[in-house]
């Protein structure tokens, strides 16, 4: 917690490629929360998940139906709390193992992006450490904004001289070195709140992780990254989107509406209970129309005065014409939010949908018609879990992208830079100081 003091969120340590390690990791939506338990061990590289360096196994899950979140926050603590703990007790029940710390995802907290670009003198004519060093802290130093928590600090190309698009400038010649950063910020009062929910659990909070690049870590092979995509992660509470460009996460904005939004609509426009206003989404639910609507009839729960269930039969059209308008809604927003960012060419070339609310049949087709542009042409998939081994049929679905991104992100915090200052004297956050390097490199080696 006293990291966020300083808009910070903790920083894993690197993640040794030699060696096998059990991660546990807490999804905390809206609608629901996940724990896995994992083991990840350490694989050679495949040709479509080239960033990956450990392939992870699943040893426990445990789910539950998310309590006191509205909009992906917490709006009560102790219902967050119970929630928290019963998807973790039956985890360690399945996996048989004691979870002390977890990676953590945050979802609400208006999660947003800012990129920001800084240049050094390269000292002694070729690049060295210290250079690279110099030009990431420079440009990290004007990240920490007030009443924002940093989630991720990601270098996304460096330039050398004014020559943009290098990988990795180590032992290059140049006078001038530059590099862009992005910056992922959320609301730091929903990060406290969150991280006090878990902490009230008993468990340390190993990394705080945006949903949207959790997603994108999982659902996304390594062609589409590099070559441009919007990934649209639909949740319960919130809509969130990560877009990737040349390997590396470049924009994310989140607005608070999803799949319970819809199904809300549901419950006051058929007139029956929550409950069976989602069993109706999940069953018969659809965002386009078909000819056979009006012949197919389902039946809607009605509570009478006795508050018992009378069925009422309807044609199933009744219900499209609920979920259509709400789905497009939530379309339109990302497209605009995106459009206003800059990132519309991205998203009118190729989206991946995922969460929950991705399932709805119907939605690729919609998607692409509002998200393509003029044209309505862009390539449009539903992303699900990618090389992961032994998670049941049911965590199989895009509902679980984020979940077993959680487990992918240690392969790949390293790539993070942040270093922030605390009365002239370095934190070790990510990158540590000298004896900090000293201690791990040690403890990985013996």
């Amino acid at each position: 917690m006293n990291l966020l003091k300083q808009g910070l969120t903790p920083r894993m340590k690197p993640l040794s490629t030699r060696k096998s390690a059990i991660l546990s990791v807490l999804d905390v939506g809206t609608s629901k929360v996940v724990c896995l338990i994992a083991q990840l061990q350490p694989v050679s590289e495949s040709e479509t998940l080239r960033g990956r360096t450990h392939l992870a196994r699943i040893l426990g899950i445990g789910h539950h139906r998310s309590l006191g979140l509205k909009g992906g926050i917490i709006v009560d603590l102790d219902a967050a709390e119970q929630a928290i703990r019963q998807a973790v007790d039956a985890a360690e029940r399945m996996a048989k193992v004691e979870v002390q710390s977890v990676i953590v995802s945050l979802t609400g907290g208006r999660i947003g992006s800012q990129s920001y670009a800084a240049n050094v003198a390269v000292r002694g004519g070729s690049v060295g450490d210290g250079d690279i060093h110099r030009v990431l802290e420079a440009a990290s130093a004007h990240s920490i904004r007030p009443g924002r928590a940093v989630l991720h600090a990601l270098p996304t190309g460096f330039s050398l001289d004014g020559q943009k698009g290098v990988l990795d400038p180590s032992g290059m010649i140049g006078e001038k070195l530059g590099v862009d950063m992005h910056v992922v910020t959320a609301d730091i009062a929903a990060a406290r709140n969150l991280m006090l929910a878990v902490e009230r659990c008993h468990l340390g909070i190993e990394a705080v992780v945006s949903t949207p690049y959790a997603a994108g870590l999982s659902a996304l092979v390594d062609d589409e990254a590099e070559m441009g995509v919007a990934l649209v992660d639909m949740g319960g509470g919130t809509t969130s989107v990560g877009v990737f460009m040349g390997g590396h996460l470049v924009h994310v904005d989140a607005i608070a509406v999803g799949g319970h939004h819809v199904t809300m609509d549901i419950a006051r426009g058929l007139s029956t209970r929550v409950s069976a206003a989602e069993r109706l989404k999940t069953l018969y639910g659809a965002a386009i129309s078909s000819p056979s609507d009006e012949r197919e009839i389902v039946s809607v729960p009605q509570v009478d005065e006795a508050e018992r269930d009378v069925p009422n039969h309807m044609p199933k059209s009744h219900l499209v014409r609920i979920i259509k308008p709400r789905v497009e809604e939530i379309l339109e927003l990302t497209r605009d939010r995106l459009k206003e960012a800059g990132f519309a060419a991205e998203a009118g070339r190729r989206v991946v949908l995922t969460g929950g609310a991705a399932q709805l049949t119907g939605l690729q087709e919609v998607a692409r018609r509002i998200l393509g542009g003029p044209k309505g042409s862009c390539q449009v998939r539903i992303g699900r879990p990618l090389g992961i081994k032994g998670l049941p049929e049911a965590a199989k679905g895009p509902a679980f992208s984020a979940s077993v991104g959680l487990l992918v992100y240690p392969q790949v915090a390293h790539v993070e830079h942040f270093e922030p200052r605390s009365g002239g004297m370095l934190l070790g956050t990510g990158t540590d100081g000298y004896f900090a390097r000293v201690g791990r490199w040690i403890r990985d080696s013996f």
